[in-house]
């Protein structure tokens, strides 16, 4: 039996790149005209929620949505979520219709066709870099100043340890937030890791619960008021993670 879910699981991976890989192929001229101009980004959004949907769906996922509080067409936004899976960027695609722009680990740069385009329409963070660090918020403010949203994973990658529901968040989602004056909106991924995780034999088709919170306005929210924030949001997500988890 376990020889028939190795085999399973690692039939399963390299379905997923395949799936990763074929509408990138399919659609690749046109993605490659719409990173050749900043402002056609959102062309390139309404192809990639596309991608998204196209591995979701073939991977048998089925994405269960509930939301507190409606995202408002045109409106930039902080959209912030837990990390516990490569899907949480199609999860992420799949459900959130405005444009936004991904703040990522630069790891990911390295993952033949999607990491081309990966690496010339997200910002990408190196951070074991100071220097890296600060130049997010350089290219994220210009980013926002065109009309887009952000979104940050503010756990800073998988935590190591399998027991820890949700790791301490980094400051750079909420510093980004306060000094725009942007709200952030918090999101749930129930299942990602059940269904698909970083351990390679591991996984299978199902459901994928998505909760998009009560948003946090930070419009006349000052500097100090940064931790505070980081605290309630991470209380947001860490209780509605143990509730599904019950």
């Amino acid at each position: 039996m376990r020889a028939l879910k190795i085999v399973f699981w690692t039939l399963y991976r390299i379905w997923f790149y395949i799936l990763m890989a074929v509408p990138i192929i399919v659609m690749f001229p046109f993605l490659f005209i719409s990173i050749l101009h900043e402002r056609w980004y959102p062309y390139f959004f309404i192809m990639a929620r596309i991608w998204a949907k196209f591995i979701l769906f073939g991977m048998g996922f089925r994405v269960k949505l509930e939301t507190e509080q409606e995202i408002i067409e045109g409106r930039s936004y902080m959209f912030v979520a837990n990390h516990t899976s490569m899907t949480d960027i199609m999860l992420m695609l799949s459900v959130v219709k405005n444009p936004f722009v991904f703040v990522g680990k630069k790891e990911l740069a390295k993952i033949p066709l999607f990491g081309f385009f990966y690496k010339r329409t997200c910002i990408l963070v190196d951070r074991k870099s100071s220097k890296s660090r600060m130049a997010v918020f350089e290219r994220a403010q210009k980013r926002l100043s065109q009309g887009l949203s952000i979104c940050i994973f503010p756990e800073g990658g998988v935590p190591d340890d399998e027991s820890i529901i949700l790791d301490e968040f980094k400051d750079g989602a909420f510093r980004l937030a306060i000094d725009h004056h942007i709200p952030i909106v918090p999101l749930t991924f129930a299942d990602n890791k059940k269904r698909f995780s970083y351990t390679f034999f591991s996984g299978s088709p199902g459901e994928m619960r998505v909760k998009i919170h009560h948003f946090f306005d930070t419009k006349n929210a000052s500097s100090e008021y940064k931790k505070t924030l980081k605290a309630s949001v991470r209380e947001v997500l860490l209780k509605q993670l143990e509730q599904f988890n019950s």
